[in-house]
C-alpha cells in the first residue's frame, strides 16, 4: 500500500511538472511583459512562388516536390542575405512577375479597382507569414497541402 502511494505522488509530481508552460529562464526579465506586435492593417508583399508538378494548375511544371523544395531552400537564403529580391523573382517564379500583392488584414475592407486583397481570400500561409514581417523583412511559407498548396512562397514585405 505503501509503495502505491509513493507512486502516485512521483506521478502527480511529474505530470505537475511537466505541465508548466514557462521555465524560470523563458520569463521576461526584470519584470518586462512579453508583447505581441499587432499586426499591420494593410501591407504590400512581392514573393517567389517555388512549384512542383501538379501543385500550380495550368502550368507545365517539371521540377519535383523534392527539387522545389532544393530551390526554394536556396532562394529563401539567398534573399535573407541580402541579393536582389526583384532580380531573384524575375527569373525564378512560377507566378507572374512582379508577384506583388497588396492585403488588407481580417475585417478591414478589400478594393478591387486598388488591387488590394483581402487576407482571407490568399493562401492562407502567404498572409501567415506576410503580415507579421518588418518592411524589408522575407519569410517563408512551406508546401503545405491545405495552407500553401501551390508550392513554396519565398515572401518580401516591401510596404
Amino acid at each position: 500500500m505503501r509503495t502505491i502511494g509513493l507512486l502516485i505522488v512521483i506521478a502527480a509530481f511529474i505530470l505537475v511538472a511537466g505541465c508548466q508552460s514557462k521555465k524560470e529562464s523563458d520569463a521576461p526579465a526584470s519584470g518586462e511583459q512579453a508583447q505581441k506586435v499587432p499586426e499591420p492593417d494593410y501591407i504590400t508583399v512581392q514573393h517567389i512562388l517555388i512549384a512542383f508538378g501538379g501543385s500550380l494548375p495550368g502550368k507545365p511544371i517539371v521540377r519535383n516536390k523534392l527539387e522545389a523544395r532544393a530551390l526554394a531552400e536556396d532562394l529563401f537564403k539567398r534573399a535573407q542575405a541580402g541579393e536582389d529580391f526583384d532580380a531573384l523573382v524575375r527569373e525564378y517564379t512560377d507566378d507572374s512577375f512582379p508577384g506583388k500583392y497588396k492585403m488588407a488584414n481580417f475585417g478591414l475592407p478589400a478594393s478591387t479597382d486598388q488591387k488590394i486583397y483581402p487576407r482571407g481570400q490568399m493562401v492562407k500561409a502567404f498572409g501567415d507569414i506576410g503580415f507579421p514581417l518588418a518592411v524589408g523583412d522575407v519569410g517563408m511559407a512551406e508546401y503545405d497541402p491545405q495552407l500553401s498548396k501551390y508550392g513554396w512562397h519565398i515572401i518580401k514585405r516591401v510596404e
